[in-house]
């Protein structure tokens, strides 16, 4: 795996639904946390919020593990259903704390990604979930709520959403903090504003020196 200052390393990590890759960029210096973010349903780890929020993480001296899900590595774009999911991801969490044990540990994602970090933050031992573009529901279908799932980590969760996401928008809540930004459910129209609100909640949930 990687090392400070090392290009990002890729790794395939055995699943029990069958290899998942692992994108892993160390930040310099001494880390102060490790940061988890899954992809959306249709994308992959390169969509531009997953890249602005590794970034801030790598800034602030935490590390970052990129996750693509058995069902994108063999090639496809149809999603694994939900149960796939949180078990492969959970054993990407497995491998990833094998290496890196003592740190704390946030988990993410955007849209799917967020939803699989939301199911899973409780067994994976999260300190914190961060959720970009949370998909409160399909888009023209408000009965199919996922707010449920949103409503599952014990631990605190940041939402990021575009205040014209068709996927809706979910309302802050005891331990959910809301950042509403311009654009759409993609968070590619005020990325400043998608950093600042990564930054000072990073920066609060670790408890890291203020930049």
């Amino acid at each position: 795996m990687s090392r400070s200052g090392a290009e990002p390393t890729l790794t395939a990590v055995p699943t029990p639904h069958g290899p998942a890759r692992i994108t892993r960029r160390d930040a310099d210096g001494e880390a102060r946390g490790l940061l988890l973010l899954g992809h959306g349903a249709g994308g992959g780890v390169s969509a531009p919020d997953l890249v602005a929020t590794a970034g801030v993480a790598l800034a602030l001296g935490v590390h970052v593990v990129l996750v693509e899900q058995p069902y994108r590595v063999a090639g496809r774009r149809a999603p694994a259903p939900a149960g796939q999911l949180d078990t492969a991801w959970l054993a990407v969490v497995e491998h990833v704390r094998a290496e890196l044990p003592d740190l704390p540990l946030v988990v993410g994602g955007r849209s799917s990604g967020a939803r699989v970090a939301c199911r899973t933050a409780t067994a994976a031992g999260a300190a914190g979930v961060l959720c970009l573009a949370f998909p409160v529901h399909p888009p023209g279908k408000p009965e199919k709520d996922r707010l449920p799932e949103l409503a599952q980590p014990s631990v605190p969760v940041l939402v990021v959403q575009g205040e014209t996401d068709p996927f809706g928008r979910p309302e802050p809540a005891p331990g959910r903090e809301v950042v509403l930004l311009r654009g759409d459910h993609s968070l590619k129209s005020d990325v400043h504003g998608l950093r600042a609100a990564v930054t000072a909640w990073l920066t609060d949930l670790l408890a890291l020196p203020a930049s």
